[in-house]
């Protein structure tokens, strides 16, 4: 009882289990129906159950020891629709909002200052990127809804048919809304279109207009010329053809850089990335890709960097953006397509649109955080010295951050490459359509090659942009002016020397095949035989054990596992993950988790939620424990800590993807095969953070423990680790978040999960609603579990007294 008493929380979660198993327990009739997928819903749908009965039926069975339909599987609920109207006297509304912040905003900063509103309008006029979208929902919809509520003739929706009603919304912003009269030069008249269509098609156009001209410059075409002129002229003009760089520019401008910026192994590392490409044949499409990164990067760099900016002067829109970005960085990747398809089309600039919609996130993250980072001392000084605010940003607050923005740029990359074969989905080009080909027709061999081909631009790009961000820049030299310039000198030297290897390769080669310009797509040596042979012996001669290993993971711990969660009624769920929630952050927490589980219980994919949360349970339990396990041995000699780190920079910077193409290899195409590459994948933050927490701990402690008499497990279990688990949980967090990355990704090769009906929705004309309410169901599992560990990780942090 005493343990007890010192340990409530303790006593706490052991009274939520009972609770749970309970409740588990009194599924009773159900049972058998829960445990197969979609079952309860057909069963209801045919009319051999009730979804849901009255209360005193519903006293009656509780009391017999059977939960009522209604908790076993909540029924389709309806709501009050929502009205929007956009009628004068409401556009006056509207109006008067947006006024009536801006003067409450006026009148609490002008208290003291006195400003005239003219001056502190020029000084907050941002103000209205959040005030106008506000005034515009009270006016239009809020206002307009509540009277309709009151007043009016209230129409109903289902919960279930909210994917509909987002689809109908999205084709009457992009097919009806605001028609416009525009020109159309086919039929030589104006024609009614819709203001939302023609911005997203024109967006789409300048993007793919950047993407082939970047496309161009590296492997030639006439396109470009063709933008600024016309076919006919093109066709009547032989010679007007853009020539694309000869691969050896490329590659020797690679080589420059890499030695400018970090010395001779990156040097090293680009020569061989860049030989490997083009003698293998993979040029052209590597060029695709890194044409397409070219484009979406430096435009999620402008945005995050602008909207962390912004974030860093505006409070208000810090509080609006936190909980956006959240959503954003825990939806899974194929969510983002179907939107974009819908608003800008398939092809090149889809897939651009998709990965800039993924990769800003990263980047406003770190500005925000560079900016706050920034010191007072250093604000103070570019004040005092007349720095107005422009100049105070520009001049002193950026390059401080310099480091941390650049390692956003670093991130904003490696989103991009991440992207670079989910976009291939919806039309775009390069290494990643040929990759996706490759495994629909389980071409392995081929598949290695071109994954090895991406992760060499992976880890080439990602070393760059570290390089970069870790050089320092001296602002005070006086440097001569080819030492000033000894990029474009060298630039030009080698453009020089490498296009007069590529009209020398005219004359020596005479198959028709200028190995010094260009070697075109499947024209290089393959080892495609090799991989191949490679997979076939491997099958031939581990296929028995690997089949044997399969079929006992499968029928021995993941059926039973996946049954186990297929079993747990809704009432039961809410009570472990809110009891949970209590537990670790009170009564807010409990909320909040809720909420989460409240979303995905309303919509008809619990039962599929249900399966992802049990594929993402076992690749975290396991990733857990190696990472853990492998961390901590690591952690113990300080060769073994930088060995392990490099390890896992090198597999983090491997587009997740690539992960399923060795387990296709062993394990075919089943659960077993998804989940060991969810392991694989998910083990490395778990890893990484496992050994800096424990290399953070101070020396002051293990040597004062090394001298109280506790041997080396008594020191990591008494010490080490208490100090140290804060930092181990944030990893545990970013492997729940790369584990339902993976299992998404993973219905590319067969699972019956969220992930089966995302990838459905891409093929699917109305899949707009599908695939935003199934990211966001996905996305509410991961944000449910950071909370919690962010709550208790904080929580303990204040504890240890650790900042």
């Amino acid at each position: 009882m005493e343990f007890l008493k010192n340990n409530p929380k303790l006593l706490q979660f052991g009274i939520v289990l009972i609770v749970f198993f309970i409740l588990m327990s009194m599924t009773g009739e159900y049972h058998d129906i829960i445990l197969l997928r979609d079952g309860f819903a057909n069963k209801v749908k045919s009319g051999e159950i009730d979804a849901i009965v009255g209360f005193s039926e519903s006293f009656r069975m509780i009391l017999s020891g059977q939960l009522p339909p209604q908790l076993v599987r909540l029924p389709e609920l309806n709501f009050f629709n929502p009205v929007t109207d956009t009628s004068i006297v409401f556009k006056l509304i509207a109006l008067l909002t947006i006024l009536g912040l801006l003067f409450r905003k006026f009148l609490l900063t002008t208290k003291e200052t006195r400003d005239l509103p003219i001056v502190w309008f020029k000084q907050n006029w941002t103000k209205l990127f959040v005030y106008i979208p506000a005034g515009i929902i009270v006016g239009f919809l809020i206002l307009p809804t509540l009277l309709n509520w009151f007043f009016g003739d209230i129409t109903t929706s289902s919960f279930w048919t909210m994917n509909q009603i987002i689809n109908d919304s999205a084709e009457f912003v992009m097919y009806e809304w605001w028609p416009v009269e525009i020109y159309d030069p086919d039929i030589e008249d104006y024609d009614e279109s819709a203001m939302v269509k023609e911005i997203t098609r024109g967006f789409s156009r300048s993007i793919l207009f950047a993407i082939e001209f970047i496309r161009e410059i590296l492997l030639g075409g006439i396109k470009t010329i063709v933008a600024f002129t016309s076919w006919e002229w093109s066709d009547a003009n032989e010679w007007a053809v853009w020539p694309g760089l000869p691969w050896t520019v490329v590659s020797a401008s690679a080589i420059m850089i890499g030695y400018f910026l970090s010395g001779r192994g990156l040097a090293i590392l680009a020569a061989f990335s860049t030989i490997y490409i083009s003698v293998f044949g993979q040029w052209e499409p590597a060029m695709e890709t890194l044409s397409f990164v070219l484009v979406a990067a430096p435009i999620s760099f402008i945005l995050g960097l602008s909207l962390g900016v912004w974030a860093y002067k505006s409070k208000t829109t810090e509080t609006v953006l936190m909980p956006l970005l959240n959503v954003a960085q825990t939806m899974p990747h194929f969510s983002y397509l179907v939107p974009v398809m819908v608003f800008f089309g398939v092809g090149d600039h889809a897939g651009a649109i998709a990965t800039i919609i993924f990769a800003t996130p990263p980047m406003i993250r770190l500005t925000l955080l560079g900016l706050k980072k920034v010191s007072p001392e250093v604000i103070d000084a570019g004040m005092m010295s007349g720095c107005n605010n422009f100049q105070l940003m520009s001049k002193v607050l950026i390059p401080s951050a310099r480091r941390d923005i650049l390692i956003g740029v670093n991130q904003v990359i490696m989103q991009c490459l991440a992207m670079a074969v989910i976009a291939s989905f919806i039309g775009a080009k390069g290494l990643g359509f040929n990759l996706l080909l490759a495994l629909n027709q389980l071409k392995i061999g081929q598949a290695l090659e071109l994954g090895i081909c991406i992760v060499l631009i992976a880890v080439f790009l990602d070393k760059l942009s570290l390089a970069w961000a870790n050089k320092q820049t001296d602002y005070f030299a006086d440097l001569p002016f080819i030492e000033r310039h000894k990029y474009a000198v060298s630039f030009a030297a080698i453009l020089f020397v490498g296009t007069l290897l590529a009209y020398l390769g005219t004359f020596l080669f005479s198959d028709g095949i200028n190995y010094l310009y260009m070697i075109p797509h499947n024209k290089g040596y393959t080892s495609q035989l090799f991989w191949q042979s490679g997979v076939d012996w491997i099958w031939d001669t581990f296929f028995f054990s690997l089949q044997g290993f399969n079929t006992w993971l499968i029928q021995d711990v993941l059926i039973p596992m996946k049954t186990a969660y297929l079993s747990m009624p809704v009432i039961a769920t809410f009570t472990l993950v809110m009891g949970v929630g209590y537990i670790i952050g009170g009564i807010r927490s409990a909320l909040v988790v809720g909420g989460f589980l409240l979303v995905i219980a309303l919509l008809q994919w619990w039962e599929r939620a249900l399966i992802t949360a049990y594929m993402a349970s076992f690749g975290v339990i396991v990733s857990g424990l190696i990472g853990i396990t492998v961390g901590s041995l690591c952690a113990r000699n300080k060769i073994a800590s930088k060995i392990i780190l490099l390890v896992c920079d090198t597999f983090q910077t491997f587009p997740s993807f690539i992960y399923l193409i060795p387990v296709i290899m062993l394990f075919g195409v089943t659960d077993t095969s998804v989940l060991i590459a969810v392991i694989v994948y998910a083990t490395i933050p778990a890893t990484r953070y496992t050994v800096e927490g424990l290399t953070s701990v101070p020396q002051a402690l293990q040597d004062a423990g090394s001298m109280s008499g506790v041997n080396r497990m008594q020191r990591w279990l008494k010490i080490e680790m208490p100090l140290a688990l804060p930092h181990i949980m944030l990893g545990l967090n970013q492997t729940v978040v790369f584990a339902l990355f993976m299992v998404i990704i993973g219905a590319m090769i067969g699972t019956d999960d969220l992930g089966q009906f995302i990838l459905k929705a891409l093929s699917d004309k109305q899949g707009i609603g599908n695939g935003l309410l199934l990211g966001l169901c996905v996305a509410f599992i991961g944000l449910a579990v950071d909370h919690l560990i962010q709550t208790w990780a904080t929580q303990r942090r204040k504890l240890l007294g650790i900042d």
